[in-house]
């Protein structure tokens, strides 16, 4: 198979599209099927070639970048988690989590947060600060240490907590913490962290291929980083990220395009994409159109008690 970027073909009134809802984020996808697919699935390890009767054997992947589709829909999932949770930036603070020690055991990883989050909601209740849930991300690191990224989710306004608490609570090492004032797709934001890695650690790690791009960061020089190049480090299998109970899921809709478009209403259209899928003959399988529409992020009227940085250490 066979995909790439075409100009974009857009649905007409009255044809299906899935519309997605998570947050201030609204996605549409307008498929439209030219054909069936010629590989019918058997199990997990085969598939059969219905044009030639052929029993093909499926081929697994090593790492978590082998399939590029297989690690775009987990960081895409992610995202409509996060941005289903974050219609108020003011009510979230973006927590790091790092080890003073090269710590390379990925078991442990989740281990270590298991216990520091339970560690956290006695805080928290000490503190006299409302019950928080949590999406915790893994990243790795070239040199094959890991840390964590942490969003905190509270049901009101985040209450400002000094970083050296939470220091003091994680107990393995550097912490740091941050507001997302300002940040209209924050499952887009955040995810970056995870896929994307800065050109010298790249370099340090091996990895040379992949496309470069340049990002501002705020008060620095513009840095160098390598699209999805950290995608390579996860092991096999490893899972992404991990919520709590009470982090809720994007909302599906099966509608026209008419209703999906009723439903965004004035939402400006923020990103748009259609590729085509064609297979090894060369036919066209599948015409598929992403339209993503972001509204403004909802307005807190209470001052806002946060600080864009509160420490880093």
């Amino acid at each position: 198979m066979k995909v790439e970027k075409i100009s974009d073909v857009r649905p007409a009134p009255k044809d299906e599209v899935t519309l997605k809802t998570a947050g201030n984020v609204m996605e549409i996808r307008y498929a439209s099927n030219t054909a069936g697919s010629p590989i019918q699935k058997l199990d997990k390890d085969h598939g059969l070639d219905t044009r030639t009767g052929e029993v093909i054997d499926y081929q697994h992947n090593q790492n978590r970048a082998g399939d590029m589709a297989s690690v775009a829909q987990s960081l895409k999932r992610l995202r409509d988690v996060i941005n289903a949770n974050l219609e108020n930036p003011d009510t979230a603070l973006w927590v790091t989590l790092t080890y003073a020690e090269n710590m390379t055991d990925a078991k442990r990883l989740y281990k270590d947060f298991h216990a520091f989050w339970k560690r956290f909601l006695r805080y928290l209740k000490r503190e006299g600060h409302p019950p928080a849930e949590h999406i915790a991300a893994a990243e790795p690191q070239a040199r094959g240490a890991w840390h964590l990224h942490v969003l905190l989710l509270f049901p009101c306004k985040a209450p400002f907590i000094p970083n050296a608490d939470i220091a003091r609570v994680w107990r393995h090492g550097f912490t740091k913490t941050k507001s997302l004032q300002g940040i209209d797709n924050p499952g887009l934001y955040l995810t970056a962290y995870l896929g994307d890695m800065e050109l010298t650690e790249a370099l340090s790690s091996g990895i040379k291929r992949g496309k470069l791009a340049e990002v501002e960061v705020k008060g620095q020089k513009k840095k160098a980083i390598v699209k999805g190049a950290r995608l390579k480090l996860y092991p096999p299998g490893f899972n992404l990220y991990r919520n709590s109970r009470g982090v809720e899921r994007p909302t599906i809709y099966k509608v026209t395009e008419e209703e999906a478009q009723s439903f965004i209403g004035d939402a400006p259209l923020t990103y748009e994409k259609t590729i085509s899928v064609t297979d090894e003959s060369g036919a066209v399988r599948n015409i598929i159109n992403y339209r993503t529409y972001t509204k403004p992020p909802a307005e807190n009227d209470n001052e806002t008690s946060t600080k864009t940085e509160q420490g880093t250490k």
